[in-house]
């Protein structure tokens, strides 16, 4: 542990102007706040801020954030109080410790909903001021060198999981690689202990195989560029246990087929030498394809910079060499902490907000549970890169697998709530597509569009699947709401009474609901039954009490409920049956099943059976008279065909001719003679679909065409 004088002399050699009398003062008050109390090693707990503080020396810290990390315990494991933090330190001094504070005080919670509000509450207090996530990295890092010293095997393998989703990661995106890569070793070290063993095992053979394989490497890179006028420093380095089985898993290979297992890294003074480096060592060895990424030119979200190549060097060895200059390279050790050290204007930075912490803030703005939030997080930060371009050259990153919908949520949520289609280097493709490196793309969009449900399939990154979730679950409420209303209107025809002033009040209060949209949304999603409602709002109005009386048998003719469903979104509290794929132009009725809304059949739909006793549930629909024809609808086609050359394309134009759609298309039979297709077919209503079918039966080809029902 440092002394306290040794703490205060490694802040000043760094910053000669530091407030010496501030860290005494908090060296001092730390140890006397925390006592007797001991850690899991047996040490006395004073010793962990310490050791934490002096990590963050070794980043070259300002003196405000040593200081935190000397106090950051205090508030949550003594008597120390907000108030006396602030009068002895100052206020930024408290408002930091308090942010480390409040991310520990979540012990009542699951263990998926503790990770999430960790996390959740780590992006408030890092969108205030960046410093909290570097103290409180520094604190999971020493508590992950002291990790064996927690007897419980469970604890020490969730502290090692939540390292590896959430920390590591979090390190990994401001650039601190070192915190990332040791994090991610003590925690892979815990869960996969018979892996690290091994695969450290494995490299100690190399080493003692390879011999001065590396330092022979290091002097013939930096031969070869002395040789050019260059004055580099070359460095070699081992890949770490974790990185080597992660590749080995993405890859599917074995220990012995990986062959870029030591990477080495060239330093230089300026960008231009970079790229002449670049230049001599490809003159000198063979490139491996695919293998070259510029983060020169295109920087990582973190701000990584480097060029990265791979060879075939000395002895026809495969290695990745890495370029940069010596700041990309202080850059890369300490990523962001290398801009908020004691130099810095850190108050003048602390607003300052980099692209994926907005990112992260706002799937947390629309996140519904804590779950989905880290979900859509861990989305966001774990996968690679690829970069595309705007079509007015602004560069977009993205995760791997980002299809144009990630892409357009990423440039703007408008943008991607607007999206009907999209061009990748000039030409129309789906939406689905996912987009390569150096795309260009362009979103096509419409004011009258809205998010499709179905998008959510194929999105890959956070922000837009939660803002597609969003949407649904507002789309789902704003129908409900719209259904429960005529649900409720209907309701009070049928009770044929003036209803008292206050009815639907004391309805509520009956009925223990909230206000009247609880009501809508209730009987929207059947959560509550008609009778009840009526009981609710007009005592002995449904007959008696719901709970004591025979459910009644419907009168011919007189359906309990007839409402028309314009307006109402398929897919959202209404649901068309698969069964039968009901259209505009046939008779429908609707299923009543609760927690989900309605589902609509046509008539004739044999499921209809299964609720013939069940009169509760039925409400009998009718579409608008005027539907907006523009939307479409799926029928369900048998289309038995001539098996000759040309049938299909027969069919298909014809298809086409008649404004109609093929959404699926799937062969169930086939003999010498006929063939015989289930054809999903979109079209606008009743009438368009009989057209369409009169149009088929026509051709020579068909021999017969018969909508199918379940």
């Amino acid at each position: 542990m440092l002394r306290q004088y040794e703490l205060v002399e490694k802040v000043k050699s760094y910053d000669p102007a530091a407030d010496e009398d501030m860290l005494n003062r908090a060296y001092v008050f730390s140890m006397k706040a925390h006592g007797s109390q001991l850690r899991a090693s047996g040490d006395p707990y004073f010793s962990h801020p310490i050791e934490v503080a002096g990590i963050l020396t070794d980043l070259k810290l300002d003196c405000e954030t040593i200081t935190t990390a000397i106090l950051h315990d205090t508030i949550e494991d003594t008597v120390a109080t907000y108030e006396q933090i602030e009068q002895l330190f100052g206020h930024d001094v408290a408002r930091l410790v308090d942010g480390v504070t409040k991310l520990s005080r979540i012990e009542a919670q699951t263990e998926s909903e503790r990770a999430a509000e960790n996390f959740r509450k780590f992006l408030l207090a890092m969108s205030d001021d960046i410093r909290v996530l570097l103290v409180k990295l520094a604190d999971r890092l020493h508590n992950m060198r002291t990790l064996h010293f927690i007897k419980k095997e469970e604890k020490r393998r969730r502290i090692a999981r939540e390292t590896l989703e959430i920390y590591a990661p979090l390190a990994e995106r401001i650039g601190m690689y070192e915190f990332k890569d040791e994090l991610t070793e003590i925690a892979f070290r815990e869960l996969e202990p018979q892996a690290y063993e091994s695969i450290t095992k494995r490299l100690e053979q190399l080493r003692e195989t390879a011999g001065d394989l590396v330092p022979r490497v290091i002097e013939d890179i930096e031969h070869l560029l002395h040789q050019h006028g260059l004055n580099a420093e070359v460095l070699g380095r081992e890949k770490r246990p974790h990185s080597i089985w992660k590749k080995m898993q993405e890859r599917d290979i074995s220990f012995e087929q990986l062959s870029d297992i030591v990477a080495f890294r060239v330093i230089v003074d300026t960008v231009p030498e970079v790229y002449r480096a670049l230049g001599i060592l490809h003159g000198r060895w063979p490139t491996v394809p695919g293998r070259f990424k510029d983060y020169i030119s295109t920087p990582k979200r973190n701000g990584y910079r480097s060029v990265h190549t791979t060879v075939m060097g000395p002895g026809r060895m495969r290695i990745e060499i890495q370029i940069r200059t010596r700041d990309m390279h202080a850059q890369a050790e300490l990523g962001l902490a290398a801009h908020w050290a004691y130099k810095a204007h850190i108050r003048a930075e602390g607003g300052q907000q980099s692209p994926w912490l907005q990112d992260l803030l706002e799937i947390l703005e629309h996140a519904s549970s804590p779950e989905e939030f880290l979900e859509h997080t861990k989305m966001a930060m774990y996968q690679d890169q690829v970069f595309c371009f705007t079509p007015k050259g602004e560069l977009i990153q993205l995760p791997k697998g980002s299809t144009p919908v990630d892409f357009a949520y990423a440039v703007h949520s408008r943008l991607g709530e607007t999206a009907v289609g999209a061009k990748v280097n000039g030409r129309v493709v789906p939406l689905r597509t996912v987009l390569q490196n150096g795309d260009q793309v362009e979103i096509l969009r419409s004011t009258a569009q809205q998010p499709d449900p179905a998008w959510e399939t194929f999105v890959i990154t956070g922000k837009a699947r939660s803002a597609i979730r969003r949407y649904v679950r507002q789309k789902e409420r704003e129908d409900g709401i719209a259904l429960g209303r005529r649900l409720l209107d209907a309701l009070i025809e049928r009770i044929k009474v003036p209803l008292a002033e206050g009815a639907i009040p004391d309805a509520l209060e009956r009925l223990k609901l909230p206000d009247e949209e609880a009501l809508y949304l209730a009987l929207a999603r059947h959560q509550v039954s008609d009778e009840a409602v009526m009981e609710a709002i007009l005592p002995g109005s449904a007959g008696g009490s719901p709970r004591r009386r025979k459910t009644p048998e419907p009168e011919p003719g007189n359906a309990p409920l007839a409402l028309s469903i314009q307006g109402l979104t398929p897919g959202a509290v209404v649901h068309l049956a698969e069964c039968c794929h009901p259209i505009p132009g046939d008779r429908i009725v609707g299923i009543r099943e609760p927690g989900q809304g309605v589902v609509v059949h046509a008539i004739d739909c044999k499921a209809l059976e299964a609720f013939t006793n069940q009169p509760e549930v039925w409400i009998d629909l009718r579409w608008h008279s005027e539907a907006d024809r523009i939307e479409r609808f799926v029928a369900r086609l048998a289309v038995v065909m001539r098996n000759e050359p040309g049938a299909l394309a027969t069919v298909a134009t014809i298809l086409g001719q008649s404004d109609a759609n093929i959404a699926n298309l799937r062969l169930t039979h086939r003999d010498r003679q006929f063939f015989t297709f289930e054809l999903d077919v979109e079209v606008t209503d009743l009438r368009h679909l009989t057209r369409v079918n009169a149009a088929l039966r026509a051709a020579q080809v068909v021999s017969s065409v018969e909508r199918m029902r379940l």
